[in-house]
């Protein structure tokens, strides 16, 4: 049997199956809360209220060290040493507040997220894009 033969015989048989193009990135944007709820008071819980859920799809621990998030207009948020466990998300809120497991905080006095549309990019420290979430200007928050 030729090369060309015993491929295409592996094909038929289901042996061998075509790559994704792109494989998805195991830490992936879940959702965006951008507009929070109420009126824009600028208050550290109204900026709390503002975040991004991030989500490891798998049951690997993700470390996160210089992974960053930002918009579109180049705000950008840097992990610190930090690991994401399995099936586990994590919340990256606009304000102040103390770091834990689930919650990480930008430290920002200012909205971050654009209500009228913006564009979150997480991207590995090596600057690689691991996902994106792009929303117009309609309701306050959006499943990626």
């Amino acid at each position: 049997m030729t090369g060309v033969a015993a491929i295409a015989g592996a094909v038929a048989a289901g042996l061998l199956a075509a790559a994704p193009a792109e494989a998805a990135s195991p830490v992936q944007i879940y959702r965006v809360y951008f507009d929070s709820p109420g009126k824009d008071t600028g208050s550290n819980a109204s900026l709390n209220a503002e975040w991004v859920q991030l989500y490891n799809r798998t049951t690997t621990a993700r470390q996160l060290k210089g992974v960053t998030l930002r918009d579109k207009s180049g705000h950008t948020y840097t992990f610190g040493s930090f690991t994401l466990k399995g099936h586990k998300s994590v919340y990256v809120r606009t304000g102040r507040g103390t770091n834990t497991a689930t919650n990480r905080y930008w430290g920002s006095k200012a909205y971050i997220w654009n209500n009228t549309g913006d564009t979150a990019y997480l991207r590995y420290p090596s600057g690689a894009v691991a996902d994106t979430c792009k929303w117009g200007s309609s309701g306050s928050s959006k499943y990626c």
